[in-house]
């Protein structure tokens, strides 16, 4: 026995990996037409008054990246890393409007105190959500054994 680190995933590892890879992947498609269908008015109120597009369009237009990056995720097996990249990636794009939302109040019930605390809640785990993406598809493992 070698003290070198294991280069090959274990089986456990492996499993963790394709069950957070097809929870990640039903995430996405679930939010996404959520986008579409009933959550539509909610996330209307999470698009930052400042981006230069119509509400209703950014809302759609995330729904249906979100649909094609969660069936991406799911089906496109060859392109995993990639993939994993492009949904962390997608995942730093909506932080701002997320921030944007806490900042400016607005909340498809109203505000009081327990929005805010949800809000903020919410931004603590948008870090997870890129780590989520990053290690489920092997982005992570990938990105750290092309360094050394």
């Amino acid at each position: 026995m070698t003290n070198e680190p294991e280069t090959t995933p274990t089986r456990n590892s492996s499993l963790g990996r394709t069950i957070g890879r097809v929870l990640l992947g039903l995430f996405l498609v679930g939010a996404g037409v959520g986008h579409l269908t009933v959550a539509r008015q909610g996330f209307q109120t999470q698009v930052p008054p400042w981006l230069p597009f119509d509400v209703d369009f950014v809302v759609v237009a995330s729904g249906i990246v979100e649909i094609t990056l969660g069936l991406a995720v799911l089906l496109l097996r060859r392109y995993r890393v990639a993939v994993g990249w492009i949904v962390a990636l997608f995942f730093l794009a909506i932080f701002p409007g997320n921030i944007s939302q806490l900042f400016v109040h607005t909340a498809a019930e109203g505000w009081d105190n327990t929005t805010a605390i949800v809000l903020g809640v919410r931004l603590l785990f948008q870090p997870l959500l890129v780590a989520w993406a990053l290690w489920s598809t092997g982005a992570w493992k990938w990105w750290r054994a092309r360094r050394s």
